[in-house]
């Protein structure tokens, strides 16, 4: 398996977007245009597709959402215990919280589907399915507190938590989408995947003395060291031990630890420069961590496929 050329798409599409607000011949207009409709009708698409297309038993598969959540769980405590460590600024954190724990689902899907085939790609969309209401709930939770928003307002009206929610619930209801449905919500989830890409590189404008009141610049890299090693090196560690731990299977075992070690997701960013958040700190965060993924991925799926 060759994790780089995985991963190379998604890193083409954020230096495109780069190199295209770096070539200025789109407006801010343009650019606050694309992620309205990545945020409000790209994404909630894709989500509500992926649940409802699910074909996993969750009660069937208790140990390995048991052993995802302990990582998950992990991954929030500690995100969230930065902030009487490190004393950051609060809308640095707010929005760069989340880096420490959301997971890049086409990865994730994409990775599970070379691994494990059709049972990989299943195993991968439970733990997608399961878990995405949970993610943008501590993610809003945190940018929501931040801006004085109330939070159960702003989950109530969060396109993302309400695609997952009605997922959910259609998947729970039984629902089958018809087909000319069914392949609506896939271009339209296809077209999140690449357009959500090249936003994140646009918002990479972290230009020398962006951050440069006293003390910001280490500030924001300690923040992203922590948030990194939670991210990529203790959840998946977390991961791998509470699998062996409860004896799953080998391939429950390393769709769990690659659950827990991919990259944060564009839709971090998406959300952010929504709720008003340092848009320019979480793209610089979700780059960093998905360059620094291709070095530790294959690392803990060389771990979890061994018999330890």
């Amino acid at each position: 398996m060759n994790i780089v050329a995985l991963l190379f798409p998604e890193i083409a599409l954020i230096a495109i977007g780069w190199g295209l607000y770096r070539g200025g011949r789109f407006s801010d207009a343009f650019w606050s245009g694309a992620e309205q409709l990545v945020y409000f009708v790209l994404f909630p698409a894709l989500l509500f597709g992926a649940l409802v297309r699910n074909p996993v038993s969750i009660g069937a598969s208790a140990p390995m959402l048991a052993a995802a959540l302990g990582a998950f769980a992990v991954g929030i405590a500690l995100g969230f215990l930065a902030r009487p460590l490190l004393a950051p600024s609060g809308r640095r954190f707010a929005s760069g919280v989340q880096c420490a724990f959301r997971f890049n689902s086409y990865i994730t899907l994409a990775l599970a589907l070379r691994l494990g085939g059709d049972a990989g790609l299943s195993f991968a969309a439970l733990l997608v399915g399961v878990f995405v209401p949970a993610v943008n709930f501590a993610a809003v939770y945190a940018l929501a507190r931040h801006s004085g928003a109330g939070v159960a307002r702003e989950l109530a009206r969060n396109p993302l938590v309400i695609a997952t929610v009605a997922g959910l619930a259609a998947k729970s209801l039984g629902l089958q989408l018809p087909e000319p449905v069914d392949a609506t919500l896939t271009r339209l989830g296809q077209a999140a995947l690449g357009i959500g890409l090249i936003l994140v590189g646009a918002g990479l404008r972290l230009e020398r003395g962006a951050i440069a009141e006293a003390g910001a610049a280490r500030q924001a890299a300690r923040l992203a060291a922590w948030f990194g090693a939670t991210k990529l090196l203790v959840m998946p560690l977390v991961a791998l031990a509470l699998a062996q731990l409860f004896a799953l299977e080998p391939l429950a075992r390393v769709i769990v630890v690659l659950f827990a070690a991919v990259p944060p997701a564009p839709a971090a960013y998406v959300l952010t420069t929504r709720m008003g958040g340092d848009g320019r700190f979480v793209a610089l965060l979700i780059t960093g961590y998905t360059l620094a993924s291709l070095a530790t991925l294959p690392l803990w799926l060389w771990a979890a496929d061994q018999n330890l």
